[in-house]
């Protein structure tokens, strides 16, 4: 089990914390009411940092309810292994109505990820795939 070390930089800071046994995402939650109106964009700070070894990264993403029942999305985030600072959510309202988030709701998930450190190597060819530079919609629609 990978062993993340958390420091509070808020008093009201909740720690990331999974629902249910075996689950992916930790459970991030907000420091404040806010009204998120229509096409609007807002960072909640979570009043955390984190630290957890090189060779993972922590992604934020969607909590499923509220893209699902509102249109509120995450505008995504990478956080490296290096980085100490306090994380962040920065969600849309892509609804027509404004949504409420309270105090300490759930607003995103932090997902950890092992990854691959990569190393390029400049090539004038790419091998041949069945795929080839097929892009969107390649596949056809059916």
């Amino acid at each position: 089990m990978l062993k993340i070390r958390f420091k509070r930089l808020h008093q009201d800071a909740k720690m990331p914390s999974y629902a249910h046994p075996g689950d992916a995402g930790l459970d991030l939650r907000s420091l404040e009411d806010y009204e998120l109106k229509p096409g609007e964009r807002y960072i909640f700070y979570v009043g955390f940092a984190l630290e957890f070894p090189e060779g993972y990264a922590a992604i934020v993403k969607d909590k499923g309810s509220l893209p699902k029942n509102a249109g509120v999305h995450v505008m995504g985030g990478v956080y490296d292994a290096g980085y100490r600072g306090e994380y962040n959510v920065q969600l849309i309202n892509l609804g027509n109505v404004p949504f409420k988030i309270e105090k300490g709701q759930k607003i995103a998930q932090l997902v950890i990820f092992l990854v691959a450190i990569a190393t390029f190597e400049e090539t004038d060819n790419l091998s041949e795939t069945s795929r080839g530079t097929g892009g969107f919609g390649s596949t056809g629609t059916h």
